[in-house]
């Protein structure tokens, strides 16, 4: 190989280098900024596993806030699990979904409290949104009737795999 065609290749790699981080500081390119973990529902009192489920952990105010909104879909287990530094009342609204989607709240213990069916309301403003009020520390979104078809209640605990 010359030199001219190794010369070449280098420039081609550091123009390709210079462009992606470019384009990263730019916004172009995003990474996802959540950390996953796993939750595992449980019957209350057996203590039978009811469903598993792979979330993304939203624990910061620009988490919580924006949730699944910029979501387009969930898979059939997967959510998002909204961590709050403690447990207190609640209030989740459908702002900017796509899909319909049950609300879980679950207290420090983990032990739900409130599970709520939440359907779209695409023309609603924000002053018209339903609000889906519990008490928690833990909110956990899951696929709409998921809670049904998994047969979790309120007295049921949700489990998080990193607090285990």
């Amino acid at each position: 190989m010359s030199s001219q065609t190794i010369l070449a290749a280098i420039a081609a790699v550091l123009l390709l280098t210079a462009g992606g981080v470019a384009a990263y500081d730019l916004g172009y390119l995003s990474e996802d900024e959540y950390e996953r973990t796993t939750v595992t529902v449980v019957d209350d009192p057996s203590c039978e596993t009811l469903a598993t489920v792979d979330v993304r952990v939203s624990d910061t105010f620009e988490k919580r806030y924006t949730g699944l909104s910029d979501t387009a879909s969930l898979g059939s287990n997967e959510g998002m699990l909204f961590v709050h530094d403690s447990e207190g009342q609640r209030a989740y609204v459908m702002r900017d979904m796509a899909f319909p989607i049950d609300i879980v709240f679950a207290d420090a213990n983990g032990t739900i409290t409130a599970i709520h069916h939440a359907t779209l309301e695409p023309n609603a403003s924000e002053g018209q949104l339903t609000r889906y009020e519990g008490t928690g520390k833990y909110v956990l979104e899951v696929p709409y009737e998921y809670t049904s078809d998994h047969g979790i209640e309120v007295g049921d605990e949700i489990r998080i795999e990193s607090e285990e």
